[in-house]
């Protein structure tokens, strides 16, 4: 189920898993017991990773989300089309950037999923 990553404002992140540069999956788990998935569907001629992590990945732990935003900006690269996501998350203990990058051969997508994960 793909949602929106404002969902996780209010929420209290415990624990966060492959927030790292050139990584392609993060997981966040929650408080209240739900997990959440931010990814990209890789398919053929296309890639889609992490870019850059600025601000210190504790501070969003522990301390209850106070903004989550998202920011996109499209362009071009050597291989063909360019997708930079952008993410902002603030709570009390300070701030993080999270900067996705993505290129293709400009006939797939390159955007970034976030959906919230079934404990089923």
């Amino acid at each position: 189920m793909y949602t929106e990553i404002t969902e996780l404002i209010g929420k209290t992140i415990t624990k966060i898993v492959g927030m790292v540069k050139g990584g392609d999956v993060v997981i966040f788990e929650t408080s209240d017991g739900e997990k959440y998935e931010m990814y990209h569907d890789q398919d053929c001629c296309e890639e889609v990773t992490i870019d850059d992590v600025c601000g210190d990945v504790n501070d969003l732990i522990g301390s209850p989300i106070l903004c989550a935003e998202e920011r996109t900006n499209e362009g071009y690269s050597e291989w063909g089309t360019a997708t930079w996501t952008f993410y902002h998350f603030v709570t009390a203990k300070g701030y993080l950037d999270l900067k996705w990058f993505g290129e293709s051969n400009g006939y797939y997508s390159e955007s970034v999923d976030f959906r919230k994960v079934d404990n089923n």
